[in-house]
């Protein structure tokens, strides 16, 4: 297949986009590059991809709709894997204008462009942000979602009925995924695992929030990456049983589709600790701090529904996941 994935040079995109190109689909990779974090880290994500002869790299911000229209109009993929966001809960306190930019304004583009050039599947990050205050365990796709704690939450929020409206107005299939706290190698330096890993290493502090009294649905990057493969192959269709009484809030009437990608094995956040601290061999000087505004206490995922339509179900375990993370952090900056 011909395949545009934006957000290429991210964390989950390099790791997508690379298992694509190793299946035999040519890329064509979208990325602004912004300086979020680390650009260095990015440019050495692309490197791992352009040495693929499939792959096409095009720096480019998805807020800027007549270069993604042309982007779309010249490359006529068959399938679109939208990656590119304003990612962080924290951040979204600090410039709210980013995630409207990127999470709104880009991907209402990202679907112009594609019911423009009539392309046969979108999937989509959404994020278990969505549950907000949601404490019903494991979160299920079925839930109630209209009470996100976060503006991140809340632009992946509109993202799904954004996308409703375009699988119903246009027949567009369109599959959201709802990310679980996805980790490993070449992760994102500001989620948990990489700030740890680095203030262990230095013998500094590591920040822990809610005293530690949090639970996490860890998810490993190679489980994330399988349920996207699978999902490229079966395409969101229409659910033929959905009833407008007793509405399926994961299916429809029209080709649209939401999952939960998670592990379904919720860990604690010390014993995620604990799982660094024995890979590294080392223990952490622990900083005790209370909850920050917008973050979740505990998140869980059901998967059932992944299940059901890939056949895939995540299995990695923190333990594993962790220590193969490890692994590449200290060959990557030669600890």
């Amino acid at each position: 297949m011909n395949i545009i994935i934006t957000g290429a040079a991210g964390f989950i995109g390099m790791h997508v986009c690379k298992n694509l190109l190793d299946s035999g689909h040519s890329i064509t990779g979208l990325d602004n590059l912004n300086a979020y974090y680390d650009q260095t880290l990015k440019q050495k994500r692309l490197e791992c991809l352009t040495q693929f002869e499939d792959f096409t790299f095009y720096k480019q911000d998805i807020a800027d709709k007549e270069a993604i229209m042309e982007i779309f109009a010249e490359v006529r993929a068959d399938c679109v894997i939208n990656l590119a966001a304003q990612a962080g809960v924290r951040y979204s306190l600090i410039d709210p204008d980013a995630y409207a930019n990127s999470n709104l304004t880009g991907f209402l583009n990202i679907l112009e462009a594609c019911r423009q050039q009539e392309i046969s599947h979108l999937i989509y990050a959404s994020s278990s942000s969505i549950y907000g205050s949601n404490d019903e365990k494991p979160f299920k796709e079925t839930h109630n979602t209209d009470h996100p704690v976060s503006l991140y939450g809340a632009t992946k929020k509109a993202n799904e009925v954004m996308a409703h409206s375009y699988s119903h107005l246009f027949q567009l299939p369109t599959t959201g995924l709802r990310f679980f706290t996805v980790y490993g190698p070449w992760g994102r330096p500001d989620m948990a695992l990489f700030l740890f890993t680095k203030a262990i290493l230095e013998n500094k502090p590591i920040d822990i929030y809610n005293h530690g009294k949090m639970i996490r649905d860890f998810t490993y990057i190679d489980d994330v990456v399988q349920a996207i493969n699978r999902l490229v192959e079966t395409p969101a269709t229409a659910n033929a049983d959905y009833n407008t009484y007793k509405p399926d809030a994961s299916t429809s009437n029209s080709p649209w589709r939401i999952y939960n990608i998670g592990n379904g094995s919720p860990t604690p956040l010390m014993d995620y600790i604990s799982a660094l601290e024995k890979a590294l061999g080392r223990t952490a000087e622990k900083n005790f701090i209370p909850v920050q505004p917008g973050d979740v206490l505990a998140t869980a995922a059901d998967t059932t529904k992944l299940e059901n339509w890939t056949g895939f179900k995540p299995n990695t375990s923190v333990e594993q996941g962790v220590e193969n993370f490890v692994k590449w952090y200290v060959s990557y900056y030669n600890n």
